[in-house]
């Protein structure tokens, strides 16, 4: 008989991190916060958009009839749903997307996106890109922002629960 593994507990000893796992991890820390400010930056000098209505929009824009479940929506941009309920309730002010009844579940919301809001997503997305590219793609080689890529799904994947692909 195996026994169930085991998990740490308030009394366990943490396993601290070494030098470089604190470096790294500090690194980590600073280049992100500084990468989603400077992301978002440009994106309210250069598009009529915030970062995250942006990637609200692009969640939309690649989803059938550019229309998600609200729930669905909030857990593709990790945000909480009640975060997603504020943001969109300010873009449908402005015209960008309409939430209406889901057809199936009348309990459900869907969100879709107004010609509006792909207007708005289409005139962002070269700012968005070369942003991105600015900060990030252009300054790692091919090899780092593949390693990246593959790290922050094993995390995020870890964060959700699953094993990364």
């Amino acid at each position: 008989m195996t026994s169930a593994p085991r998990t740490a507990s308030a009394t366990d000893e943490p396993r601290w991190l070494d030098a470089e796992q604190q470096r790294l991890w500090r690194a980590y820390l600073d280049g992100t916060v500084r990468f989603i400010e400077a992301v978002g930056r440009d994106h309210e000098e250069r598009s009529d958009v915030s970062l995250n209505e942006y990637e609200l929009l692009v969640r939309l824009s690649e989803s059938p009839d550019h229309t998600l479940r609200m729930s669905a929506l909030a857990d593709g941009l990790a945000r909480s749903r009640s975060r997603v309920t504020h943001t969109v309730a300010r873009m449908e002010a402005r015209g960008l997307v309409r939430r209406s009844a889901s057809t199936g579940d009348r309990r459900g919301v869907n969100c879709a996106m107004t010609s509006e809001g792909y207007r708005v997503l289409v005139a962002s997305a070269p700012a968005h890109v070369a942003a991105v590219r600015r900060y990030m793609v252009d300054v790692l080689t091919p090899e780092q922002f593949r390693a990246l890529g593959e790290a922050m799904a094993a995390v995020a994947a870890a964060c959700k629960g699953e094993r990364a692909s």
